[in-house]
């Protein structure tokens, strides 16, 4: 079994350094994992990033000096952006693609899960089990970065994560492409073996310290929960994920 690492300090050749080297890239459609701007920068050109990078759904994080000065790099002029090391797809074209190809969608949605670890065991897990495609946020989630990928045996390079602005739009596109959300929760009255995941279904996963933002649990269908035979305060969220997405695949395969 492979060791976890711990988080290092981006490859400078995963690095975008300086403003007009930034916006050329969003002009050129490449894509970015995020970009950091300096709190105190501004501009003609930190505008014109703000705007691209909206337009091309890139988060942006406004950090101090001291953030961008810990990449090592030179001459950043308060702008330094990461290119993405996984491709993010539409999350509408993924859904045709997977009704075109006669199969039943099945997607996972990670809300506020930070720990990369965590992020790379739940995309092996929902790999193994079929799951068509992760749906995360723009911001709040841990960036899907070397070390993620790592932890994933390079899952996160094979299933489609299609990252969005808003998961409480993401949730409303689910159900106008007819796809039931269950939303896991600890305190739901129905076991997750008494659900029928074998229709097109999502399945969202928050975090283990804050759970699932009240929001969007509320649009969701159902609440499902892991029945434990002790009283403890959750599963770990990764192991959570692979209880109920090995469910799913029980019902689907057999």
């Amino acid at each position: 079994m492979k060791n976890f690492r711990q988080q290092h300090r981006p490859k400078k050749s995963s690095l975008v350094i300086g403003r007009n080297a930034v916006i050329e890239v969003l002009r050129t459609g490449q894509q970015l994992d995020r970009i950091y701007l300096d709190t105190r920068a501004t501009g003609e050109e930190i505008s014109e990033i703000k705007r691209l990078a909206v337009q091309n759904g890139v988060p942006v994080n406004y950090v101090p000096a001291a953030k961008l000065n810990s990449f090592n790099v030179t001459n950043h002029d308060g702008c330094v952006a990461q290119i993405a090391k996984v491709q993010y797809q539409n999350l509408q074209d993924v859904i045709s693609l997977i009704i075109d190809n006669g199969e039943a969608p099945l997607l996972l949605i990670l809300d506020g899960i930070t720990d990369i670890r965590n992020i790379g065991g739940i995309a092996r897990t929902a790999l193994c089990c079929g799951v068509h495609a992760i749906i995360i946020p723009d911001k709040g989630v841990g960036a899907l970065n070397e070390d993620a990928i790592l932890t994933s045996a390079g899952a996160l390079e094979q299933i489609a994560v299609c990252r969005v602005n808003s998961l409480m739009k993401a949730v409303d596109e689910l159900h106008l492409n007819g796809i039931k959300v269950f939303a896991s929760e600890m305190t739901a009255e129905k076991n997750v073996a008494d659900c029928d995941y074998k229709t097109p279904c999502a399945i969202v996963m928050g975090s283990e310290e804050k759970g699932i933002y009240p929001a969007l649990m509320k649009i969701c269908d159902e609440k499902i929960k892991i029945p434990m035979a002790r009283d403890f305060e959750s599963l770990n969220v990764s192991v959570a994920t692979g209880i109920i997405l090995y469910e799913v695949m029980k019902q689907r395969l057999f």
